[in-house]
């Protein structure tokens, strides 16, 4: 025979003990109130030990937290004194060393570095006036009245910037006399990374090395200076002798690339006026040949 469970919904037996409270209550009213009475102060005392327990935890906790601090803090000390005492002449060392390097640079700067400087100025300001007047000879050799010309500048002050300057003179120098090998080997020498004098150096270069037959490092070079001016004054200029080089080298597609940027990107330059016969020009030539 299969036994059978009805499952008894909670609200049963919440009803039953109801019931039988109140029953409880009636049959002993006073002797429920008293057990209530002594349960509510056990429980109230319970409640207050707890929070004695939990505040004295809790401070006793923060106490040894800050005990271990300060034991911590101790112990670092001690390692770092300790560290100190230990590489005590190491670290001496290097801070001396550091105020000998630091002070070592402030005096070249200040009282080797601008002086120098200065007097190379002084020395080149002479050549500049022979170079304006293009008396080329007495601007790279000096004269008999005490000036001693650029290619002394450029070796008793070397490392300035005024030697530095001295070598594009003299490579400029040179090229106005046709001696293009000396002119190659000063304006080489010459370094900076400005968008006017450097580019106009290379652009210079590149005329040099069209003088000595060597187109192909002519253009590459006239291009190179193109690019770095990235100017209305000097880019078309350079340009257009690049272009004009690759036309004679029957290059015509980069020849044609070269005037058109011209006309497209240094539209406001003088070189850009005339581009357009340049354009035609080569275009022809390249359907002709």
């Amino acid at each position: 025979m299969e036994m059978r469970f009805n499952i008894i919904p909670k609200s049963f037996y919440k009803a039953k003990v109801a019931k039988i409270s109140m029953f409880l209550c009636r049959i002993c009213k006073k002797r429920c109130l008293e057990i209530s009475q002594i349960v509510q102060k056990a429980v109230i005392l319970r409640v207050e030990n707890c929070k004695n327990v939990k505040y004295k935890t809790f401070k006793d906790m923060a106490n040894q937290n800050k005990k271990d601090e300060a034991l911590n803090v101790e112990e670092v000390l001690s390692s770092s004194e300790a560290f100190i005492l230990k590489n005590k002449k190491t670290i001496v060392g290097v801070i001396v060393a550091l105020v000998v390097i630091i002070g070592g640079v402030f005096a070249y700067n200040h009282l080797y570095k601008a002086p120098r400087e200065k007097k190379a100025y002084a020395a080149l300001f002479k050549g500049e006036q022979y170079f304006e007047s293009q008396q080329f000879d007495l601007a790279i050799n000096g004269d008999s009245i005490g000036y001693n010309g650029f290619l002394k500048v450029a070796d008793e002050y070397s490392g300035t910037k005024a030697a530095n300057l001295a070598n594009a003179y003299a490579g400029l120098s040179y090229a106005h006399l046709g001696m293009n090998e000396e002119a190659v080997k000063y304006l080489d020498k010459f370094s900076a990374n400005d968008e006017m004098i450097a580019p106009a150096i290379k652009g210079a270069m590149g005329n040099v090395y069209v003088e000595l037959g060597n187109i192909s490092k002519a253009i590459s070079l006239l291009q190179a200076a193109a690019k770095e001016a990235d100017n209305n004054t000097l880019s078309p200029v350079f340009l257009q002798q690049a272009g004009e080089l690759l036309v004679k080298e029957g290059k015509y597609d980069e020849a044609i690339a070269a005037f058109q940027t011209i006309k497209d990107k240094y539209f406001n330059s003088y070189q850009s006026m005339d581009i357009d016969r340049f354009l035609e020009a080569a275009k022809l030539m390249k359907n002709n040949k």
